[in-house]
């Protein structure tokens, strides 16, 4: 099986026992833009676009597996390691590539390596295009705005 299709089974059977049927939507909602988004800007900047979106997949996991999201970026790298080493299908390079990025995405302040950033930047575009008439938190306003001049979109 296709690894990317491995996790998204993973993740969906996840996301199907959570039992509060709002999170679960918001779950897939979320999980699957900041993937797609994750995929996209991993096109643009030349990196592995794979693996970029396998972060992008699991970087909330723990917060739809629990119903909590407190801590849910240590906890979520936490979880994500553990399953991709069940997977055996990533080296250890690559885990620590996908969990590096999902333990230092919610610091959206910080820049840190170019995996982090594709994942900050995705669940930025994501929370942000999710419903544009939305106001935009402020730890993501000046990422937002750095996004769409790369992009080469209007604000």
């Amino acid at each position: 099986m296709d690894r990317l299709e491995e996790i998204r089974e993973i993740v969906d059977n996840v996301l199907m026992e959570q039992a509060n049927l709002e999170l679960r939507r918001i779950g897939f909602l979320h999980i699957y833009g900041v993937a797609s988004f994750s995929n996209l800007l991993a096109i643009k900047r030349g990196l592995n676009a794979e693996l970029c979106a396998i972060a992008g997949m699991l970087h909330d996991i723990v917060t739809y597996k629990t119903g909590s999201s407190v801590d849910h970026a240590k906890l979520g790298s936490i979880e994500a390691r553990k399953i991709l080493n069940e997977t055996n299908s990533f080296n250890e390079k690559e885990i620590d590539i996908i969990c590096n990025a999902i333990l230092n995405h919610s610091n959206k302040y910080n820049v840190d390596q170019v995996y982090d950033e594709i994942l900050k930047d995705a669940d930025v575009l994501e929370h942000n295009l999710y419903n544009t008439s939305f106001p935009v938190e402020e730890k993501e306003k000046k990422r937002l705005a750095d996004l769409f001049q790369e992009l080469n979109l209007k604000i």
